[in-house]
């Protein structure tokens, strides 16, 4: 028997109304979290402001409930199901021949669409408020600003004090940004007064200072300088590079490729933006396998008791593949796997898991 539109609608408002119940306290309970997070590390600081604190809490929130559809899908799928059960409303359905795949068919097409949306519209909307925050974060919680950027004309590094600013620019990198080459930079006072430019053919960072080598020196009122060898002291290190890089989950899921192909251009590794690509490509399969586990431990509470227990073991199943993900990305990180498996592999498993239990309750 085939499954009516009419039963179809309604099964598939049933589990989004379950969704977006399950999502919305998930939310409150993030946002409440997160603030009391902020307020403490906000404690002390003369520029975070109550009000500062509570519009970077809004800001991140996106981001943070990108992290909990996954956790949605399940429990609201769980949710959807046991009060159709409980209800007889299933019983009845699948009384009329609807087999257990037909009345999941609504709620596994709402889940695609739903992660279709997440990472076409809603991840770029995510992506922009959480550059803000993290411009912010880094204004008024440490207190310095971000310091580079990578585009198609090279890569750009900012250095301020209370005296001025130097801004450096290299058309190629290499040892992940310690070695530049084509190398020129601009010195200024306060903020927008020109002082000098340096052209450099390398720029190499030491401990504490930039080694350039063939350095010219230009003055806007006085004669050039050259120099084999000279030395510029900085305070950049290895380490406030690397952290100075746009993390993945700040770039919109539209513009990730161009910055993959930028970075990689520019000399820099790209892994971690290529793993955050590909598991946002992954999340409508992921809303699909929470689905299914939330199917396979809601479907027969009525029939088999243990209601309670089996309500956890579902949720305990559901976190544990969830989990899983972020321990199995730190090696795709590191290279020990391709980025590809590293990013689809936990996915893969958590849907053949769900097709497999809910086949062996089932039908087995």
């Amino acid at each position: 028997m085939r499954i009516s539109w009419t039963l179809a609608y309604y099964l598939g408002r049933q589990y989004l109304m379950a969704i977006a119940v399950v999502f919305s306290v998930l939310v409150v309970l993030a946002y409440s979290f997160d603030t009391v997070e902020l307020l403490r590390r906000a404690s002390g600081r003369v520029d975070a402001s109550l009000d500062t604190v509570f519009a970077m809490s809004l800001l991140r929130l996106p981001n943070l409930s990108i992290k909990l559809i996954p956790f949605a899908a399940l429990f609201g799928g769980m949710l959807a199901l046991s009060r159709l059960t409980r209800s007889q409303e299933l019983t009845v359905t699948r009384a009329a021949g609807v087999s257990v795949w037909q009345f999941l068919a609504p709620a596994l097409i709402l889940a695609l669409l739903i992660g279709g949306f997440v990472i076409t519209v809603y991840n770029p909307l995510s992506a922009a408020m959480l550059a803000r925050y993290e411009a912010i974060e880094a204004k008024v919680l440490r207190g310095r600003a971000s310091m580079l950027a990578v585009s198609s004309t090279g890569l750009w590094l900012r250095e301020a004090d209370a005296q001025g600013q130097v801004v450096v620019h290299a058309l190629r990198v290499a040892q992940q940004g310690v070695e530049l080459r084509d190398v020129i930079l601009f010195y200024y006072e306060g903020t927008d007064r020109f002082v000098r430019r340096v052209d450099a053919s390398e720029a190499y960072l030491r401990d504490g200072y930039w080694e350039l080598r063939d350095a010219t020196t230009s003055y806007p009122d006085r004669a050039g300088e050259t120099a084999a060898i000279m030395r510029i002291p900085t305070t950049l290190t290895f380490d406030r590079i690397q952290e100075s890089f746009a993390s993945p989950s700040t770039i919109s899921f539209w513009q990730l490729p161009s910055f993959i192909a930028a970075m990689e251009t520019a000399g820099f590794s790209a892994l971690r933006h290529r793993l955050h690509f590909q598991t946002l490509l992954a999340v409508p399969l992921l809303l699909c396998a929470m689905l299914l586990i939330a199917a396979s431990f809601s479907l027969r509470l009525t029939r088999r008791g243990g209601t309670g227990a089996l309500l956890g073991l579902g949720v305990g199943v559901g976190f544990l593949l969830y989990f899983s993900i972020e321990l199995v990305q730190p090696f795709g990180l590191n290279g020990t796997l391709p980025v590809g498996l590293a990013a689809w592999a936990p996915t893969g498993i958590c849907l053949m898991l769900g097709i497999s239990l809910l086949f062996h309750m089932e039908d087995g």
